[in-house]
């Protein structure tokens, strides 16, 4: 299986007129990934030119889903995939390995882990997480507006 190819919705509106920008990254699970996940995040958000709170909660969003993968899994790698289409950003993260019942909001503030997901909770649109279609792993998701009143674009090099 290719990385990433677990990420691919089953549908996806590409009718005329609609632009998706997708762009895919593969990490060791360790910890110093984070910020490795966090760099390419941000240069390619600023390559599709999306900007202000909408891409620095999206940095914060990708931060999270990763150290999440890296810290509650047993995965050798993660996958991460941002997608932006129309006014909407996705962003998915997937491990090799995970715990039953998935990700889930903890009601006590005296929980040393698990907060992370108040704040994907508090600044995504929607959040979930899915089994990847091979059985081998879990995607977590976030979605958010980007913020913008044009779609995501990719301007030519000058």
């Amino acid at each position: 299986m290719a990385p990433g190819s677990a990420l691919i919705p089953r549908l996806l509106d590409l009718s005329p007129g609609t632009e998706a920008l997708r762009y895919c990254f593969a990490l060791p699970a360790r910890p110093e990934s984070v910020a490795g996940a966090r760099r390419l995040t941000l240069a390619r958000l600023d390559a599709w030119k999306l900007a202000g709170d909408a891409r620095d909660a999206a940095v914060l969003l990708v931060s999270e889903l990763v150290t999440n993968a890296v810290v509650h899994t047993a995965s050798a790698r993660v996958v991460c995939e941002l997608r932006c289409l129309g006014r909407s950003l996705r962003i998915a993260v997937q491990d090799q390995g995970h715990q039953p019942e998935g990700p889930r909001l903890r009601r006590s503030s005296d929980d040393e882990h698990g907060r992370g997901l108040f704040l994907v909770d508090a600044l995504s649109e929607s959040w979930g997480s899915d089994e990847a279609g091979n059985s081998c792993g879990r995607i977590v998701w976030a979605e958010l507006p980007h913020g913008t009143d044009q779609p995501c674009s990719t301007e030519p090099p000058c």
